[in-house]
């Protein structure tokens, strides 16, 4: 008797990848499923789901497939954007796509997928992982300039040793060669770009639909005001655009950058220096990590982090401090941005993470929390 072949559930979006995904666990012998989820629902956003749904439906056409649908909007709204909009409305910079995967891709979908009688799960990420007997490790891309993994670092463990990534040794050119190959009507679809339930509008404008503005003024540094901030929640540490200014008292036409956020006085801080000392930290502070390996702080080993996605890793030393971790990196970062994450990696295993508290600047003589007690 033939034993069954395992059945692998792939989350399918409507793009190339994930239909590469599809494709190329099908070929390597899976039986292979597909589920399309419907993660927000706004009648004015620009998220086409109905679109991506039918492109979806073609690609299973295409692999004789079966697909499934299922809507997870709910799960999104309460798990997802409400963090969005209280970040937002704290004053933090949120990143709402790691949320995303750790909350529904790979908590949500994967139940789903279970209740379908899946053995695995898979998406069209660029990233790779190996199974071993101690447990799943999550490892970057061979394409680097796609490598996902920054916004995987915060899944379940359990997750990810249920999960699949078929893409992990691919790059982008290639994928679309292989889906140009295979007919898929996918194989030419821009890449989706942003925050999908803000997509093309206006971001301030979606921004003050669910949270009061709270204008306030802008000051350099020395505390002169310059002009006013439409509030707070509108602005990003490293910012270029949209401040308003243009030349300084001074007579210098550099451009401005936004260099912190006074939460306290409703200030915006801003200069003219790219890499001015308030924009440059070599130490920050985060909440409560998450790890995909045993807790590797006792250890207090010497690591590399990110603090953003498209960063190169940086050398930096962590260890426990204050419920989360105190960073201290080699060389000074810039722009590092509370609510953003720092993810860590010894070589090219992603060990996990944590979302950014706080940071000390270059031009700060003490911590700007109590982290050296």
């Amino acid at each position: 008797m033939v034993p069954e072949r395992p059945l692998v559930i792939v989350g399918l979006s409507g793009g190339v990848d994930s239909s590469v995904a599809a494709l190329r666990l099908l070929e390597a012998g899976y039986h292979v499923e597909g589920l399309f989820m419907f993660n927000w629902e706004d009648p004015q956003s620009d998220c086409d789901a109905a679109r991506d749904y039918q492109d979806a439906r073609s690609v299973c056409e295409e692999l004789d497939i079966p697909l499934h649908r299922v809507s997870f909007a709910a799960e999104y709204r309460a798990q997802v954007f409400q963090y969005f909009l209280d970040e937002y409305a704290a004053g933090r910079t949120p990143n709402p796509d790691i949320l995303c995967n750790r909350e529904i891709k790979f908590r949500h979908f994967l139940h789903h997928a279970r209740r379908l009688g899946a053995d695995w799960i898979a998406t069209g990420h660029y990233a790779r992982v190996m199974h071993t007997a101690t447990g799943a490790r999550l490892l970057t891309a061979a394409d680097r300039d796609k490598d996902q993994t920054y916004f995987l670092h915060a899944i379940d463990p359990e997750a990810l040793a249920c999960t699949l990534f078929p893409l992990g040794e691919l790059t982008k050119p290639e994928v679309r060669r292989i889906a140009e190959d295979a007919g898929f009507r996918t194989a030419r679809k821009k890449d989706s770009t942003g925050i999908c339930f803000i997509g093309e509008r206006d971001f301030n404008a979606f921004l003050t639909r669910y949270l009061p503005t709270q204008p306030g003024i802008m000051v350099d540094p020395d505390g002169r005001e310059l002009g006013t901030h439409q509030g707070l929640m509108f602005y990003t540490l490293g910012q270029r655009k949209g401040l308003g200014l243009g030349g300084s008292r001074t007579g210098t036409d550099s451009p401005w950058y936004v260099l912190d956020k006074d939460l306290a006085c409703n200030r915006l801080i801003v200069g003219q220096n790219r890499d001015h000392p308030r924009l440059l930290s070599t130490t920050l502070w985060t909440e409560r990590p998450h790890w995909l390996v045993p807790d590797p702080t006792p250890e207090r080993l010497n690591l590399q982090a990110k603090v953003r996605y498209r960063q190169k890793a940086q050398g930096c030393r962590i260890r426990p401090e204050n419920g989360g971790l105190r960073v201290d990196f080699d060389h000074p970062q810039w722009a590092v941005t509370p609510g953003q994450s720092v993810v860590f990696y010894a070589q090219e295993q992603c060990l996990g993470g944590a979302v950014i508290r706080d940071r000390r600047s270059l031009d700060h003589a003490v911590p700007l929390m109590e982290s050296d007690a």
